[in-house]
C-alpha cells in the first residue's frame, strides 16, 4: 500500500462563513501551481460566488441513487479513485449518504480516498462535531442529526478555522450572499441571531485552541522540550493538605485573574505507596474552593516532592508555580533546605511565588508524619546506629573514666538504646542493648577487660539495664507500628468518607470516580469492566493504556454476579501499573461497589424517566378523552339543530333568522375544527410521533393569537415587549392561554387582566410568570387542584358553556413544555391562573427556530407541533 494522503479541514462556526469558498480557493491555488486537483463534491447551495469559484477545476460527475421513488446524487468514490488525482475537494464532511451508497457517512468516503494516497481538502461546521452536539443544542434548541466523531476530525493534518464576526455574517446574509431574498428575514430572526453566532464562534475558537494545545504538547514531547513555553499562561498552586491551602488557592486565583483569566491548576504530591500517605485534612472544602474559582485539582505520586512538582508543572506547560512558606520550625532546616527553596533553585524559566501565611514556622502539627514508621531506610539507619553508637559512646566514656560511675555509664547506654528504638525499631534496639551491656561489662565493670563481674549489684545493674532497654524498645516499636496503622486507618476512613460524601451529594459521574481511584492508589490506569457474553466490555477508563481483561490487571476488585447493575453480570474495577498490598484491596472493593452503584443509578434513572413519560402520557390522554367526549357533543348538537331547522319544510325563515342559524353552524364548526386540531396534535405528541417543538417564544407575539376568539374589550393586556423569550412550543402555549382566558372571561363579569413578569433568584435562570386575573366568584382552596381534573365542574348549572379541552388539558400542555399552571386567589375576589415557564440561562442565546441547514434557513412551523 502506498503512502496515505494528507487531510486538510476548513472549520466554520456557522453556515455562510466561507468554508466552501476557502476550500475552492485553495484548490485553485494548488491547480495554478501545477497540482492535479479535482472536485469530488461541492455544494454551492445556489450561491453565485461559490459557483464561480469552481472556475475551470475538473468536476467528477456525481453518482445517482434511487431511494423511495426519488433520485439523489452523492460523490462517486469509485470515479474519483479511478481518476487518481493528487488532491480531491470534498465538501460537508458530516453529511450522511443516501441508503445504498458505498459508505454510510461522507467521512468514510474520505477515508478511502486518503488510504488510496489522495490528498483531501474538506469542510465542516462546529455544530456537527459529536462532542459539541449537546452544547450546540442548548444554544440553538435543536440537536443536530448529522454529526462526525471528534477523533475523525482530529486525524486531519491541518485544521483551519474560517472566521467571521457575527455582524459581518449577518451583513452577508442581508446582502443576499448566503440565502435567497425570501429566506433572509426568517434566517436573521431565528438561527442567525447575533447572540447565537457569537456563542458558536466562541465554541469553534475554543475547540481549535484545544487542538493547537494538543499539537504543541506533542511537539514538545517529541523534541524533548521541558522548558515552559509561555504560549498560554498557566498557574500551578502546590497544596500540602495543610490549613494554608485556602490562602494559596486564593492568591493563585488572583494571579490568574490579573494574567487575563489564565488556567489555574492545583496539585498535591502523595507518596508512591498509596493509602499509606496521609490525605488532606480538609480535602472537600479546599477542592470545592478551587473549583468555585474556576480551577482544576490534580494529585500526583512521588516520594521526592520538589521533583514531582516541577515535573507536573513542566508537563502541563505551566508558567508560574505558587508555593506556601514552610511550616517547619527553624531548627529543622538543619536537615535540608526545604521544598520551597529546592523548587526555586531548580525551577529554571518557571516563575516561583513563595506565599507567606499565618502558619509559617508553626510546625506540621501532631500526626503529620506520613508513611510507615518502620520503613526500610529507617531500619537500615537503626542497625547502623546500633552497631556504631555503642562503640562511639564507649570511646567517649573511656576518656571520662573516673568522673562517672557505672550507674551513670549504664544510663548513657540506656539513652542510646532508646534512641536506636526510635530510629530503627525493636530489633536494632535489642542489639544495641546487648552490645552496650557487653561493652559496659568489659570496660567499666571490675575486673576490667574481662566479662567477669565481681559484685552482685553490678550484675543486677547490667541485667536491669538490658531488661529496661528491651522493654522500652518494645513500647517504642509498638507505638510506631500503631501510629502507622492509625495513619492507614485514617487514610482509609477519609477515602471512604469522601466516597460516601460524593454519594450523598449525588456525584454519579463515572469518569470522575475512576480518576479518583487512580489518584488514590497511584495507579497508571483504571478501567471498569463488565462481563458481557463471552468477553468483557469497558464501561469507563482513566489513564493511558487501560486493560480490557481483569487477567491483565495488576490489581482488581469485583462486585459478585447478580449484585451488579440489573444483576446482569460481574463488574470488575481493574488497575494497571501497581500491585496493591492486601490492606488496600478493602478500599478498592468499596470503590468497585460505588462504580457499580453509579451504573445502576444511571440505568434506573433512565427507566424512571421513561416511566414518568408513560405516566404523564396516560394522565394527559385521560384528560384528552374526557375533553373530547364532552366538547364534541355540544357543537355537534348545535350544528345538527341548526341544519335541521334550515331543512325543515314546515317553517319559512326570514333572511335574518337564516343568517343567525348559519352563523351558529359556522361557530360550532370552528369549535370542532379547533378541538380536532388539538386532538391530532396531542395524539401525535403522546404516541411519540413528535415532541413539543421547544424554542424561544416571545409572549407578546403569542398572546394576540390566543385572544382571537375572545370578544373585544373583555381582556386587558399588560405584557412588556422587553420580556425575554421562554423555551416553549408556540402552538401549545397559544392553545393553553386561549383555554384559560376563555374560562376566565366566561366567569368574570368585568374585564380579564393578562400580565407577565420576569422573576430571577440568586443569579439563576429564573422563570417567566403569565397571570390571567378575573373578578369572578373565585374557587375555594379545597377545589383549586380539582378544577384541573378532567372536566371537574364547579358550576354544574352552566355545563353547556364548557370550553374546548378545559383546564386539565391546558395544564397538560404547559407541563409538557416544562412549566406549571396553578390557581391562586385574586386579591379582592376572583381567581388568578399563573403560568410559570422556565427561562433559558442568561448567557445562552437560543434561536426562535431550528438550526439552519446548509441549504437554507429555518422556518417556524405553523400550528405548534404539526
Amino acid at each position: 500500500m502506498g503512502k496515505r494522503g494528507t487531510w486538510r479541514i476548513y472549520l466554520g462556526a456557522a453556515p455562510g462563513v466561507g468554508k466552501t469558498y476557502a476550500m475552492l480557493n485553495e484548490g485553485r491555488r494548488r491547480a495554478a501551481r501545477g497540482t492535479d486537483v479535482v472536485v469530488g463534491l461541492v455544494e454551492t447551495h445556489g450561491r453565485a460566488r461559490t459557483a464561480e469559484q469552481i472556475g475551470d477545476l475538473e468536476v467528477v460527475p456525481r453518482r445517482e441513487i434511487r431511494y423511495r421513488g426519488r433520485t439523489f446524487t452523492e460523490m462517486d468514490v469509485d470515479a474519483v479513485l479511478a481518476r487518481g488525482p493528487r488532491v480531491a475537494l470534498v465538501d460537508e464532511l458530516a453529511h450522511t449518504n443516501v441508503p445504498g451508497s458505498r459508505n454510510a457517512k461522507r467521512w468514510q468516503d474520505i477515508e478511502e480516498l486518503l488510504e488510496a494516497g489522495v490528498d483531501v481538502i474538506s469542510t465542516v461546521n462546529v455544530q456537527h462535531l459529536e462532542s459539541l452536539n449537546d452544547v450546540v443544542e442548548r444554544i440553538t434548541g435543536v440537536r443536530q442529526r448529522e454529526t462526525v466523531p471528534d477523533e475523525v476530525v482530529r486525524r486531519a493534518e491541518q485544521i483551519e478555522m474560517v472566521d467571521m464576526t457575527a455582524e459581518a455574517l449577518r451583513r452577508r446574509m442581508a446582502h443576499g450572499a448566503v440565502y435567497p431574498p425570501e429566506e433572509i428575514d426568517a434566517a436573521l430572526a431565528n438561527y442567525f441571531r447575533a447572540g447565537n453566532l457569537t456563542a458558536l464562534r466562541e465554541i469553534a475558537l475554543l475547540w481549535v485552541a484545544d487542538r493547537v494545545d494538543e499539537v504543541l504538547a506533542r511537539y514538545r514531547h517529541r523534541h524533548g522540550i521541558t522548558r515552559p513555553w509561555e504560549a498560554r499562561e498557566r498557574i500551578v498552586v502546590a497544596l500540602t493538605g495543610g490549613p494554608e491551602g485556602d490562602t494559596l488557592i486564593r492568591r493563585a486565583a488572583r494571579l490568574a485573574a490579573h494574567a487575563g483569566h489564565a488556567d489555574l491548576l492545583a496539585v498535591r504530591v502523595v507518596r508512591g505507596d498509596g493509602l499509606t500517605e496521609r490525605f488532606p485534612r480538609e480535602p472537600a472544602r479546599q477542592r470545592a474552593l478551587l473549583e468555585s474559582l474556576g480551577g482544576t485539582y490534580h494529585q500526583v505520586v512521588g516520594d521526592d516532592v520538589p521533583t514531582a512538582l516541577l515535573e507536573f508543572a513542566r508537563g502541563v506547560n505551566a508558567t508560574q508555580l505558587v508555593l506556601g512558606s514552610s511550616r517547619r520550625p527553624g531548627w529543622q532546616f538543619v536537615f535540608g533546605p526545604g521544598v520551597g527553596t529546592t523548587v526555586a533553585r531548580e525551577a529554571g524559566d518557571l516563575d516561583v511565588h513563595i506565599v507567606t501565611h499565618e502558619h509559617v514556622g508553626k510546625g506540621r502539627g501532631p500526626g503529620r508524619m506520613a508513611g510507615p514508621a518502620l520503613s526500610r531506610r529507617r531500619r537500615a539507619a537503626g542497625w547502623a546506629l546500633a552497631v556504631t553508637g555503642p562503640a562511639l559512646l564507649t570511646a567517649v566514656l573511656t576518656n571520662l573514666r573516673g568522673e562517672s560511675g557505672l550507674t551513670t555509664d549504664i544510663l548513657f547506654y540506656l539513652a542510646l538504646t532508646v534512641g536506636v528504638a526510635l530510629v530503627g525499631g525493636l530489633w536494632p534496639a535489642v542489639a544495641a542493648a546487648v552490645l552496650g551491656c557487653l561493652l559496659a561489662n568489659w570496660f567499666f565493670t571490675p575486673p576490667y577487660h574481662t566479662l567477669n563481674v565481681a559484685r552482685f549489684e553490678h550484675v543486677a545493674a547490667l541485667v536491669i539495664f538490658v531488661g529496661v532497654a528491651v522493654a522500652v524498645s518494645s513500647v517504642v516499636d509498638l507505638a510506631a507500628r500503631r501510629t502507622a496503622q492509625a495513619a492507614r486507618s485514617g487514610a482509609e476512613a477519609e477515602t471512604l468518607s469522601m466516597l460516601a460524601t460524593s454519594v450523598l451529594r449525588g456525584e454519579q459521574a463515572l469518569p470522575a470516580l475512576l480518576r479518583r481511584v487512580r489518584e488514590t492508589f497511584g495507579a497508571g490506569s483504571v478501567a471498569l469492566l463488565e462481563r458481557s457474553g463471552h468477553g468483557w466490555v469497558t464501561l469507563g477508563a482513566a489513564g493511558p493504556g487501560p486493560c480490557t481483561d481483569p487477567e491483565d490487571a495488576d490489581a482488581h476488585a469485583a462486585v459478585p454476579a447478580g449484585s451488579g447493575p440489573d444483576g446482569r453480570g460481574e463488574t470488575v474495577l481493574a488497575l494497571r501499573g501497581r500491585v496493591l498490598p492486601a490492606a488496600d484491596r478493602r478500599v478498592l472493593t468499596a470503590f468497585a461497589a460505588q462504580a457499580a452503584a453509579v451504573l445502576e443509578w444511571r440505568r434506573l434513572a433512565e427507566e424512571a424517566a421513561h416511566a414518568r413519560r408513560l405516566a404523564e402520557g396516560n394522565r394527559i390522554r385521560t384528560a384528552l378523552l374526557a375533553a373530547v367526549s364532552h366538547d364534541l357533543r355540544t357543537p355537534l348538537a348545535s350544528i345538527k339543530a341548526a341544519v335541521s331547522s334550515l331543512r325543515s319544510a314546515d317553517v319559512t325563515w326570514d333572511p335574518e333568522d337564516e343568517a343567525e342559524l348559519l352563523a351558529a353552524i359556522e361557530e360550532s364548526a370552528d369549535r370542532l375544527d379547533g378541538l380536532i386540531g388539538n386532538l391530532l396534535d396531542m395524539s401525535r405528541l403522546q404516541t411519540g410521533a413528535v415532541t413539543p417543538l421547544t424554542r424561544p417564544v416571545a409572549v407578546d407575539e403569542v398572546l394576540p393569537r390566543a385572544l382571537r376568539g375572545v370578544p373585544p374589550g373583555r381582556v386587558v393586556v399588560d405584557v412588556p415587549d422587553t420580556l425575554p423569550p421562554v423555551p416553549a412550543d408556540a402552538g401549545l402555549l397559544e392553545r393553553a392561554l386561549a383555554n384559560v382566558v376563555e374560562n376566565a372571561v366566561r366567569h368574570s363579569p368585568g374585564t380579564v387582566l393578562v400580565s407577565a413578569d420576569e422573576l430571577r433568584f440568586g443569579g439563576g435562570p429564573g422563570r417567566l410568570e403569565i397571570r390571567v386575573v378575573d373578578r369572578g366568584p373565585g374557587v375555594p382552596d379545597v377545589d383549586k387542584e380539582r378544577v384541573f381534573g378532567p372536566f371537574q365542574r364547579l358550576d354544574e348549572g352552566r355545563r353547556g358553556t364548557g370550553v374546548g379541552l378545559g383546564l386539565a388539558v391546558a395544564r397538560g400542555f404547559v407541563e409538557a413544555m416544562g412549566g406549571t399552571l396553578d390557581a391562586e386567589d385574586t386579591p379582592g375576589g376572583g381567581l388568578t391562573m399563573v403560568f410559570a415557564l422556565p427561562l433559558a440561562p442568561a448567557p445562552s442565546a437560543v434561536p426562535d427556530g431550528p438550526p439552519a441547514p446548509e441549504h437554507g434557513p429555518a422556518r417556524e412551523p405553523q400550528g405548534g407541533t404539526r
